[in-house]
């Protein structure tokens, strides 16, 4: 029975996350600043014992710290520390305001540095554990229109990958998930913009479920890295190759990308 510490579970990819784990009779410890949230997975755990719900602010280290010392103290182990907490801001260069830089890079790339840190000076004393990083195919390839998000997932990604050459040593398994854009509250109505035009360009946000099942996959095989769906992850690298040579094809992908806004919103492409 594996023991999971979950960030940004009250909604989205972690709250799906935090029901199949305790769906499966695993223990939980679920956090993120929407207590609230929180309190409706209890209806899928098989007991109280298996769940417990917490406010945390993935941007405050100190907190991160006090978190692992009651985990310390309350469980016989950690196995899992899944951070999933994160945020989007589409916003174009020069309209940047200063607390949506600010936001964005302490939520999705600082977070999840004192996430795993935290978990890392827990885990390398027992030679145990798996730290999952939920980074972004925009950690992958450029993308317009999201440039401080995509820089925030760039670094969460290639720490992630760095500490997991550092800690393998230490019998502490990481793994990055990169997912294209998925269908959760991130993208709702206040990013359904012309500035997000690059996360539309696919078939549509893929279902949270498949996420999961990368969660799932990763806990199984604990590869360095997965990125889904494939063929984006294939686009993606290479573009991250050659940026100079796929300045057309973003272009073409931003113009398939306001026209899928437009059917969603309603509203002329421009």
């Amino acid at each position: 029975m594996a023991h999971h510490l979950i960030t940004g579970a009250a909604s989205g990819i972690g709250f799906l996350i935090a029901q199949t784990m305790l769906r499966r009779g695993d223990h939980v410890w679920a956090v993120d600043l929407d207590v609230a949230g929180l309190s409706k997975l209890q209806v899928h755990a098989s007991s109280p014992a298996h769940l417990r719900t917490g406010a945390l602010d993935v941007r405050d280290a100190e907190a991160w710290e006090r978190l692992m010392g009651d985990i310390a103290a309350q469980w016989p182990q950690l196995d899992t520390v899944m951070n999933v907490a994160g945020v989007l801001r589409p916003e174009y260069v020069g309209q940047t305001s200063t607390a949506s830089i600010h936001l964005q890079i302490d939520v999705n790339t600082k977070g999840l540095i004192f996430g795993t840190e935290a978990a890392a000076r827990l885990m390398v004393p027992r030679r145990h554990g798996h730290i999952i990083n939920i980074a972004s195919i925009a950690g992958v390839s450029p993308v317009p229109g999201c440039a401080i998000y995509c820089a925030s997932k760039f670094a969460a990604r290639g720490y992630s990958l760095s500490v997991a050459q550092e800690l393998r040593a230490h019998g502490v398994k990481v793994t990055a998930i990169c997912p294209d854009a998925v269908a959760t509250p991130m993208l709702g109505p206040d990013n359904l913009r012309p500035e997000a035009a690059m996360i539309f360009s696919g078939s549509g946000p893929m279902p949270p479920d498949k996420v999961v099942q990368a969660v799932l996959k990763a806990m199984n095989k604990a590869p360095v890295e997965i990125i889904l769906p494939g063929w984006r992850a294939l686009l993606a690298k290479t573009a991250s190759l050659a940026p100079g040579l796929t300045s057309s094809v973003f272009g073409l992908m931003i113009w398939l990308g306001r026209r899928r806004l437009a059917r969603t919103t309603g509203h002329t492409p421009h």
